[in-house]
């Protein structure tokens, strides 16, 4: 039987190794009740070495904050350009897409160069302005209500707009991608748009870095098996990677 001590190394060295842990996983590698091992995750937490949620843990706080585009704008950049150069080859002739709002589909928007005729529905006030210098490119300009924090729109009549039209792909960008809880955004008027966005589209793509995982924001967009492909970074752990292949969601990885 393992010590006390052990089980909260493996656990620290699982969550180092995986991004995250499951009470049910853990207490079967360790041979003992999930009861302990929520008795170590408590402890564990109560040290500020890891954050709690229902049936797991990670090693950050799994909840994000809104924060403004042009913060986001800052962080991670790198990572961000290699899935927007990977995205956008995914865009095809005469296509029809719906870009969402956020710094990486910002980034994905820059990336687009048709060499035939693209139409782009989008909710971002500067993908739109972006894109109208495009040629080739019919440029939808979502109507609404302008968040500041986003540089994009939100309300009632933004999502009726979906009710009138199908496109074939969707590239989202998210604030959270949780295994069991799903893809989520920081704003709940956003994650209600980004919604009616999927319903509208035969095909979603998520775009979002390997920073994403394992995170929820404050509103539900939809569960993971609404998703068909995501974009990601070498960021993304094994084990993660692992799970999301096995969903049946095509995962790419640049």
């Amino acid at each position: 039987m393992t010590s006390i001590a052990e089980r909260h190394k493996y656990i620290l060295e699982s969550l180092a190794k995986n991004g995250f842990i499951k009470v049910i996983d853990i207490a079967k590698e360790l041979d003992v009740t999930p009861v302990t091992i929520r008795k170590d995750l408590k402890y564990l937490e109560e040290k500020k070495l890891l954050y709690r949620t229902h049936g797991s843990a990670s090693p950050i706080n799994p909840l994000t904050s809104d924060i403004d585009v042009q913060e986001k704008e800052k962080l991670r950049k790198d990572e961000k350009k290699r899935i927007a150069i990977e995205a956008a080859k995914l865009v095809e002739e005469n296509d029809s897409i719906i870009i969402a709002s956020g710094s990486t589909v910002h980034m994905f928007a820059e990336q687009i160069v048709p060499t035939s005729h693209l139409t782009v529905v989008t909710a971002s006030l500067k993908t739109a302005l972006l894109l109208n210098a495009v040629n080739n490119i019919e440029v939808i300009q979502l109507g609404g209500t302008v968040r500041k924090n986003s540089f994009s729109v939100i309300g009632d009549y933004t999502s009726q707009f979906f009710e009138q039209i199908t496109c074939s792909k969707l590239f989202l960008g998210v604030d959270g991608i949780d295994l069991e809880y799903g893809i989520t955004n920081s704003n709940i008027e956003e994650a209600i748009l980004n919604k009616k966005m999927i319903e509208a589209s035969l095909r979603t793509i998520i775009l979002a870095d390997s920073s994403k995982f394992g995170r929820r924001g404050f509103g539900k967009i939809c569960n993971l098996d609404r998703i068909d492909v995501i974009i990601t970074d070498s960021g993304i752990s094994k084990s993660m990677a692992q799970s999301i292949e096995e969903m049946g969601i095509e995962l790419m990885i640049v």
